[in-house]
């Protein structure tokens, strides 16, 4: 056991649920009302019908959602996780600030291996793996490589997120591959650990690449002005660009800004391309 004290992470109230039992499915499962207490080394659940206190060290993996019924399906946030053959079901008051604070504890200071850039304006980098230390933060994930450098991946900058089994020296080893952008250059990181590491650090990312899908019904106006942008066109210039009038061009830019594919830079209509926004564009300018 560590000699590090454990310490009180979060102590809330909120929902919880067991959905898995010894690799048996619940069917008939329902939502407890209780205490949800978090430490550096436990999850605790206290409700009505008693309490049920998980270890960190036993959690396996941060799965996605698991709405084993309707009154399961019904609540929208809650973090669901894996001890075993058991299925855990948490919705605190806070649900997403919760999950940040289980996450970091489960993998903040771990270390795990790295190669990055791995691929860098579509192009294949010839980069090593390398060991490097995890720090997630509200909105990014840090990693402190062991050559000095600080590789920062921004939740909302990723844009894909893809999960494989491969060699990593000479072990088979679970691997991320995390698609982002680094000083504005597209760029694939690729990350491996342990099943518990990857679990949870693809459930990271994996919100800012759900936020950011390409799955939009934009017209051919608006796939145009997302082309332009793309191509490097300036915002000012886009209406004679796309031969649109610059109200029409507005109202798209206004339309796009409020599906969060474009950003205000500043109040004179400039605008820039977020990442759904480059993604939009990467497919259109690839389907022409």
């Amino acid at each position: 056991m560590s000699k590090t004290p454990e310490r009180k992470l979060a102590d809330t109230t909120g929902r919880f649920a067991q959905v898995i039992e010894d690799g048996r499915k619940l069917g008939d499962v329902g939502w407890q009302r209780g205490r949800i207490v978090l430490s550096t080394r436990r999850l605790v659940l206290a409700g009505n019908e008693g309490k049920r206190t998980v270890p960190l060290s036993g959690i396996e993996a941060a799965q996605g959602r698991f709405d084993i019924n309707q009154t399961i399906a019904q609540v929208s946030n809650y973090v669901s996780v894996r001890q075993g053959d058991d299925v855990f079901l948490v919705s605190p008051e806070d649900a997403a600030a919760f999950e940040r604070t289980l996450y970091g504890a489960m993998v903040d200071g771990e270390v795990v291996l790295i190669r990055h850039p791995a691929v860098e304006g579509g192009v294949v980098r010839d980069v090593d793996w390398q060991k490097a230390r995890v720090k997630l933060e509200e909105e990014r994930i840090n990693l402190a490589t062991e050559s000095g450098k600080l590789v920062e991946i921004e939740v909302d900058d990723t844009s894909a997120v893809e999960r494989d089994q491969r060699s990593v020296r000479g072990s088979e080893r679970p691997v991320i591959e995390a698609s982002h952008t680094d000083d504005g250059t597209s760029v694939e990181t690729y990350l491996s650990g342990n099943p518990r590491h990857c679990s949870i650090i693809a459930s990271v990312l994996g919100k800012g690449a759900a936020r950011n899908e390409t799955d939009l019904d934009l017209d051919p106006s608006e796939e145009e002005v997302l082309m332009a942008l793309y191509s490097g066109v300036s915002s000012f210039d886009i209406p004679e660009f796309v031969e649109l009038p610059p109200d029409d061009v507005e109202e798209i830019f206004d339309r796009l800004i409020e599906l969060d594919v474009l950003e205000e830079v500043r109040v004179r209509r400039e605008v820039a391309l977020r990442p759904r926004g480059r993604n939009i564009a990467s497919e259109s300018m690839n389907d022409q």
